[in-house]
């Protein structure tokens, strides 16, 4: 576990931001192609790293940088345009989780923050702990590894870095002092009071 929230600069934190556009399995990708609306719209990547549609399934995206897919689609497209006018638009697989109106897995752009992201879920509930959220990435050696930063601070170098294909954000349940000290101790005092009571009507 590495904690990186409130540290300027921090190289764990800016690792990988080159790579936050590029796709992996399970992202999308959105294609618009002018005038053909039977060629547009919003593709899964499939495992193999092609586009998992009839049309596009021979066009690789995964792994590669934006200036690459576009080459390979527009290569793609010529064979059916003769000068192809489209946008590519990788979309970004992030699940948001924990104390947060609406946890879900959404597909971002890769501009989007961590903040950001947490905010497209709707914000943090009545129970969501604002000062230490937590955001689950994979580096690039395929080692999971785990951030904290705080959404009230917009210049926290985590939560205002750009998402990556894979990344989970979990809010955690703020404690309670009263709920979780005070009234298991009520409880426990009731009990043992009632075990005493009984203790002395058998004697």
């Amino acid at each position: 576990m590495v904690a990186l929230a409130g540290v300027p600069g921090s190289a764990g934190a800016q690792s990988g931001t080159s790579a936050s556009g590029v796709l992996s399995p399970g992202d999308s990708v959105r294609i618009s192609v002018w005038r053909s609306p039977e060629l547009s719209g919003d593709f899964v990547v499939g495992s193999d790293g092609s586009i998992t549609h009839p049309l596009y399934r021979t066009v690789k995206v995964a792994g590669l940088s934006q200036a690459t897919v576009e080459a390979n689609l527009g290569r793609f497209l010529a064979g059916f345009q003769s000068s192809p006018q489209f946008v590519v638009e990788p979309l970004i697989r992030v699940a948001v989780t924990g104390e947060v109106t609406r946890p879900t897995v959404f597909a971002l752009r890769p501009q989007t923050s961590v903040s950001e992201a947490v905010a497209r879920a709707g914000g943090l509930n009545q129970f969501g702990k604002a000062g230490s959220v937590r955001l689950r990435r994979t580096d690039a050696s395929g080692t999971p590894r785990e951030y904290y930063f705080n959404l009230n601070d917009p210049k926290d170098p985590v939560g205002s870095n750009p998402v990556h294909s894979g990344d989970l954000i979990v809010v955690e349940r703020k404690h309670n002092f009263f709920r979780e000290i005070i009234l298991p101790g009520v409880g426990l005092i009731g009990s043992v009071a009632s075990i005493v009571l009984l203790i002395d009507r058998n004697n």
